[in-house]
């Protein structure tokens, strides 16, 4: 079974050149919908599928875990990802779905992928806003595994180097973008400066997601969760808006994380660091420019509340969401009161 969009297919035919899909299925939808991973499910399960290759972003690859922790096979269906985008869900064992209003996340091993194809000529067409807030969302995997409830010191060097590398990556993929179709920019540092920067990308993007699903979802990503599934938020923009905030929140309870991630930023502060690299890529500030409403705070403060994690360095109050969700929306300083 084939799972990528319609414009995946068509702009990476070669890549499936030589497989003989039982079924392909097109409908991505982000936040994965309990509505489409149904229809999903009952084709693959027409088919007897045994094998899914999922091309394309976090969405993709999500419905692919879904049809995974579904299948009737004991050990899940084999997952074949090849991503296009930096959401680094083929390295986890993260599985979300969206229903009734409300996304749920679980972990189980079944649904991590067995074979991941990486190749920087995939993420060439990729959109540069939506590579920046890709970058960013990966980069948020890095920094929430330095104080989730799993957090331990091989997942904080794992995390810290994954950072560093996503941090280094991105200006050099801004400064030289790929040009219509998907070719590379022969100019200006040329296929080498091209694929070597979205190589570092991808391999930063690997390594967060790894530190990721070792230590677990942190409040970062519990606070990203609700305002994707509740209000229908884009999840990567959402990522690169929310993290400084939550970095912010954080920092002072947190200083060896604060100071690994200022030292993978090259920033004598963490804070300062994440403004300086999303400001510099001119990434997305604000959540009201993606449809959330200051009229929706009271009510995501309300979902986020149960979900914090008892383990966040920083005890987390129902006035500290107000403003961080608040300054997220208004795209004003993090911390500002």
């Amino acid at each position: 079974m084939v799972i990528a969009s319609r414009r995946e297919l068509e702009r990476s035919a070669a890549v499936l050149a030589g497989i003989r899909a039982a079924v392909v299925f097109d409908e991505i939808v982000q936040h994965v919908p309990a509505e489409s991973a149904e229809r999903a499910h009952r084709a693959a399960q027409a088919a007897d599928i045994d094998v899914v290759v999922a091309l394309g972003g976090g969405s993709a690859i999500g419905l692919s875990k879904i049809l995974s922790l579904r299948s009737d096979r004991p050990a899940g269906l084999s997952i074949v990802a090849v991503p296009t985008t930096y959401s680094g869900s083929e390295a986890t064992a993260v599985w979300g779905l969206f229903e009734n209003g409300v996304k749920t996340t679980g972990f189980d091993p079944r649904v991590l992928p067995g074979t991941v194809i990486y190749d920087p000529t995939l993420t060439l067409s990729l959109p540069s806003e939506l590579g920046v807030s890709s970058a960013l969302n990966a980069l948020a995997h890095g920094v929430d595994a330095l104080w989730a409830p799993g957090a331990n010191p091989v997942s904080a060097l794992i995390a810290a180097e994954g950072i560093r590398m996503l941090a280094r990556a991105l200006p050099r993929i801004v400064a030289r973008p790929a040009v219509a179709g998907g070719d590379p920019d022969l100019g200006g540092g040329g296929i080498r400066g091209t694929f070597a920067a979205r190589e570092d990308a991808l391999y930063g993007a690997y390594l967060s997601a790894n530190a990721f699903s070792s230590a677990g979802s942190g409040l970062h990503h519990k606070i990203c969760h609700v305002l994707g599934g509740a209000f229908g938020l884009p999840h990567a923009q959402t990522h690169a808006i929310v993290l400084p905030h939550v970095v912010a929140l954080n920092a002072s309870a947190a200083p060896e994380a604060e100071v690994r991630i200022a030292a993978a930023l090259g920033s004598s502060s963490a804070v300062e660091g994440l403004l300086a690299l999303r400001n510099s890529e001119h990434a997305p500030t604000a959540l009201r420019d993606f449809g959330f409403a200051e009229s929706d705070i009271a009510r995501a403060v309300e979902l986020i509340l149960p979900a914090v994690p008892a383990s966040n360095p920083h005890p987390v109050t129902s006035d500290d969401l107000t403003v961080l969700l608040r300054n997220a929306w208004a795209g004003t300083a993090p911390g500002r009161r």
